[in-house]
């Protein structure tokens, strides 16, 4: 946890990205993190939405057991997608990963991503103990 509100990288097994980011920093008892669809050699999976989506909650879930909250600590997923139709698979797969009382949720539709490959990136919250 950070002390006095300085915001502190949580480590994770995720591959290094190229950008100037963090997978997930921790902050005033709140993790921040976003997840895309990247296996372990920082490749965007292949198999579709169903596939990325899997693979996004996956990282997440790998980032929040690192953060040492597990996905029990998901209070916020902002999720978004290219496809008004993908919705249905991710709320199927998100599911699997989330339990009652679910986090609070919101499904944005949008043009693209940074990876013109990616179909599915989620921003999330967690709270985390110091």
């Amino acid at each position: 946890m950070a002390l006095d509100g300085q915001k502190t990288p949580v480590a994770t097994q995720l591959p290094q990205s190229k950008a100037p980011l963090e997978w997930a920093v921790t902050a005033h008892g709140i993790l921040f993190t976003a997840q895309i669809p990247i296996d372990a050699s920082g490749q965007v999976v292949d198999g579709g939405i169903e596939a990325q989506a899997r693979q996004t909650l996956e990282n997440l879930k790998h980032t929040l057991d690192c953060a040492g909250c597990g996905m029990a600590g998901l209070t916020q997923a902002l999720i978004y997608v290219t496809d008004r139709a993908h919705l249905v698979t991710v709320n199927a797969v998100y599911a699997e990963y989330v339990s009652s009382p679910s986090p609070n949720r919101a499904a944005l539709i949008v043009s693209g991503f940074a990876r013109p490959e990616m179909l599915v990136e989620i921003v999330a919250y967690a709270a985390v103990e110091g």
